[in-house]
């Protein structure tokens, strides 16, 4: 090993990117048995087996790899006679850096490695000069490393080394390297504890109309959002309809939808017939539990079964849309500012009545704006046009026909929740409908 340090400048080529996928695949060692060998860099040395398969001409290839790395030796078998059957019992020029020569020299030992000689001490001075640093020679650290070198079955000899500064960055990849894993275990844990618990958090089953029939769901863009649906019997015949959009994404928004829901069931097991005292008690509690900054949009209609009659409040929501059995549209809009935001807040209550034939469909803004490919946005229209084409069908039926036209139209990734409820009294209008 030289005295010194050499410094080497490569400029790589402008045109190969910086994160482009570059390593050592693999080392080729020329052994006179494979299986030998690989029980020795297995059972003697501790590498894992990488390949073992037998090709179509019938040759083996046999791979191993050390535990921690990502090179592997590819252990051939030549032909006796061949050029590379000459190579066998050389040396490969093949460093493995450890962290600790003389821990790995014992143990190798023990297991029947083979080594020359015992593990000795190189020491290397620095040289600032050679490598652009401003300190003198007289000043340069000077480093080592402990090498050892040992033998396969076959004679073909390896270094084993350690470097001072190769084992510090060693040990720190090593610590980041555990740390990032466990991180994103822990993570991964995490979300997929938050998608079971926000799945329950939507109907499992939708209460029993006698002049209503509904159906809903909600596509998170990731695997939790802030959308909320939700279908209630708020007794007496009476029905809560629900859809909201709290702001926000991922698990941070879930966490606050799963607050909304819980502060709108209390409510409504406590506030019947009351919807607008019930929403000013649900802004209240959910501007204090949810902070500064949160807030939420929200569609909240209440159900007579009996009358057909519907009171509804549109706090900052897209307008809920109520198709007419012959075809005709009507927006129900805002009423009342978003919940959460404003401690003094207040609400209008509207009422309508829907009819034999009529489809009431509430939703979030991951259906309206889907984007196409080119950037167009699905809107209104599309949705308005899409209910009026398929009104006379099922809500079930009704509502996969909506999101299968949104999900067809909108670009392979989605970038929104969507969610989306569809309910349609029973029966059919008098008279000729319009198409």
């Amino acid at each position: 090993m030289a005295a010194s340090a050499v410094s080497l400048e490569v400029s790589a080529p402008a045109a190969i990117a910086q994160d482009m996928h570059l390593r050592v695949h693999c080392v080729n060692l020329h052994v006179r048995d494979q299986e030998r060998s690989l029980c020795f860099y297995r059972d003697q040395l501790g590498f894992r087996v990488a390949y073992d398969v037998r090709m179509p001409s019938g040759q083996r290839w046999v791979a191993v790899g050390p535990p921690d790395g990502s090179t592997i030796f590819a252990l051939l078998e030549p032909t006796p006679g061949t050029p590379e059957h000459k190579l066998i019992g050389r040396a490969t020029q093949v460093v493995l850096v450890t962290d600790d020569v003389a821990a790995r020299f014992r143990e190798w030992s023990k297991r029947g490695v083979k080594f020359p000689g015992l593990p000795r001490l190189r020491r290397v001075k620095f040289d600032p000069e050679s490598s652009g640093a401003s300190k003198s020679k007289k000043d340069a650290p000077a480093w080592g490393s402990v090498q050892a070198r040992f033998l396969d079955p076959d004679g073909n000899s390896f270094t084993l080394m350690s470097f001072d500064l190769i084992t510090m960055g060693m040990e720190k990849e090593r610590r980041e390297a555990a740390e990032r894993l466990a991180a994103e275990r822990r993570a991964a844990e995490e979300l997929e504890i938050a998608v079971r618990v926000q799945s329950r958090l939507f109907p499992q089953t939708l209460p029993k109309f006698k002049t209503l029939e509904c159906a809903g769901l909600c596509i998170p863009a990731r695997k939790v959002g802030g959308d909320y649906y939700d279908v209630l019997h708020l007794g007496r015949d009476r029905f809560g309809l629900i859809v909201g959009d709290v702001v926000g994404k991922g698990i941070a928004a879930a966490l606050l939808m799963a607050n909304l829901q819980a502060v709108l069931r209390s409510q409504c097991a406590i506030a019947f017939g009351r919807p607008r005292q019930l929403l000013q008690a649900v802004n209240r509690l959910f501007s204090e539990s949810a902070g500064d900054g949160s807030f939420a949009t929200l569609f909240f209609a209440e159900y007579d079964d009996n009358k057909g009659r519907l009171r509804y409040a549109n706090c900052g929501h897209l307008p809920a849309l109520l198709v007419r059995a012959n075809g005709d549209v009507e927006y129900l809009r805002s009423t009342a500012t978003v919940v959460g935001l404003l401690k003094n807040w207040d609400c209008d209550i509207e009422e309508r009545d829907l009819r034999p034939g009529d489809a009431l469909a509430l939703y979030t803004d991951g259906v309206t704006e889907a984007f196409s490919s080119a950037g167009e946005e699905y809107g209104e229209e599309r949705l308005t046009a899409a209910l009026r084409r398929h009104r006379e069908r099922p809500p079930r039926e009704l509502l996969d026909a909506i999101v299968g036209e949104v999900r067809k139209f909108s670009s392979p990734e989605q970038h929104d929740d969507i969610t989306l409820i569809v309910a349609k009294r029973h029966g059919k209008a008098a008279g000729k409908t319009r198409r």
